[in-house]
């Protein structure tokens, strides 16, 4: 366990490390000079440690190496090569300020710890060039001006000394690189599922609101135009303002209803009664069709493709285009108007799509253009919400489902008059999942009323 008072110290020593410097050589120099006075034997060759006296260029020399390891981090090389000619030095030295039985080779140890501080801050071909020559030069001189015989173990050690600082020097700046490159590993994978979580949080939120907007927009919709009918004629014909307001009642009932499915997306998963995905889809197709008639509008349905079975997410998608396209119809070009459904398939087995066409008669300015709606809308949708001063939320949500699932749309006046909207669906999963958040969309949008996909 970790004393308390350890704790600030170590912080306090990693915050100046030219302080931790300063420790570790004064803590060399002191075991250099423990080792440089006690001889491994007696003079007189009893049991036991010897001592030896000290020549004064001796302590001066080891000073200085000291005082050069001091600046060991900051230039590693420069101090290696200071520390060793330092080390030459002395070795010279003691071959007439000792006698041959009382030479020795301490000071090496200071070219030791630049050498294994070297390994630590260089590469590994530094380390080997620079590990090599020094074992190269330091064992011939051991064994010349060290201890003598020159095969005494002291000498020789020279060479085991060296090797090892460069080895140790290796293992250490190899290690720490692992541990660094685990650490941003480790930070760079949060940081993903970070972002991942954001990008579902903001794909879940846009597929929540087209569905609230689909919903709410269609129902509502059909809502305005029966209460201005019963409003209309509540005076002169209460029976049919009594049968608006029943439709109006049926409208609402039902627009409650796909709320809550669409609100219960928000619920948790682990619940039962909390449903994944809304229920609507083609087959409720004559049901949607039927509240635009009871409105006042004429709707044909050439739906040949709406019996056949298809992909739960096409099936949504295609119903909530054809919701969201003849309730712009109803709304921007009045209930007077007329509107053909076609849904068909086309192409072969393995490009199989789902072409959605909505057509209206409605009226259309002339010179009006979706590109032109597309760049003075200020929301990215051109053509009937542009004509009609729209928000421009129903056609930006159909351009996401079919960019959702790799499909186009498109959207623009007809030749003639009138409006159509199509969006072609892929029946099969693209081998590429499209890109995915809130630039698809925006994409899309800039293509105006072109295809988008």
């Amino acid at each position: 366990m970790t004393h308390p008072q350890v704790v600030p110290a170590r912080q306090w020593l990693r915050a100046h490390p030219l302080a931790l410097d300063a420790l570790v050589s004064l803590a060399v120099l002191g075991f250099a000079l423990c080792v440089s006075v006690t001889e491994s034997r007696q003079p007189d060759g009893g049991s036991g440690f010897g001592e030896r006296h000290l020549a004064g260029h001796t302590l001066a020399l080891y000073g200085l190496a000291a005082a050069a390891l001091t600046l060991r981090r900051r230039f590693p090389r420069k101090v290696l090569v200071t520390v060793g000619a330092v080390a030459m030095l002395e070795l010279f030295l003691g071959t007439g300020s000792y006698t041959a039985a009382e030479r020795h080779s301490s000071i090496v140890i200071f070219v030791v710890v630049a050498l294994f501080t070297v390994a630590l801050a260089t590469d590994r071909a530094t380390t080997l060039r620079l590990g090599l020559i020094t074992t190269a030069v330091f064992t011939p001189a051991a064994m010349l001006m060290g201890v003598q015989p020159w095969y005494d173990p002291e000498n020789l050690g020279v060479f085991a000394w060296t090797a090892l600082a460069s080895a140790m020097g290796e293992a250490v700046r190899t290690r720490r690189a692992m541990v660094d490159a685990i650490r941003e590993r480790a930070e760079r994978a949060e940081r993903t599922r970070e972002e991942e979580a954001r990008r579902r949080v903001a794909e879940e939120r846009m597929r929540i609101a087209r569905e609230l907007h689909d919903v709410v927009a269609h129902h509502i919709a059909l809502v305005n135009v029966q209460a201005g009918v019963a409003s209309h004629v509540m005076s002169t014909r209460p029976d049919q303002a009594m049968e608006a307001l029943g439709h109006i009642r049926h409208a609402s009932r039902r627009a409650l209803a796909e709320l809550q499915t669409t609100v219960g997306l928000l619920r948790h998963q682990d619940e039962p009664i909390a449903p994944t995905e809304p229920v609507r889809g083609l087959g409720v197709l004559d049901e949607l069709v039927e509240g635009f008639a009871q409105a006042g509008m004429a709707v044909t349905v050439d739906a040949p493709a709406a019996a056949a079975p298809l992909p739960s997410a096409v099936d949504l998608a295609a119903y909530r285009v054809v919701q969201e396209a003849l309730t712009n119809v109803h709304k921007h070009a009045g209930p007077e108007a007329t509107a053909r459904v076609r849904i068909v398939r086309s192409g072969g087995a393995a490009d199989a799509a789902l072409d959605i066409t909505v057509d209206d008669d409605g009226p259309c300015p002339a010179g009006e253009t979706v590109g032109a709606g597309a760049e003075g809308d200020g929301d990215g949708d051109g053509g009937e919400e542009r004509r009609h001063g729209g928000s421009g939320h129903g056609l930006t949500g159909m351009r996401e489902r079919a960019t959702a699932l790799s499909g186009t749309c498109e959207v623009g006046p007809k030749d003639g008059g009138g409006f159509r909207v199509r969006v072609s669906l892929p029946l099969q999963s693209p081998t590429r999942p499209p890109e995915p958040g809130v630039e698809p969309a925006r994409r899309a949008a800039r293509h105006g009323g072109g295809w988008c996909a």
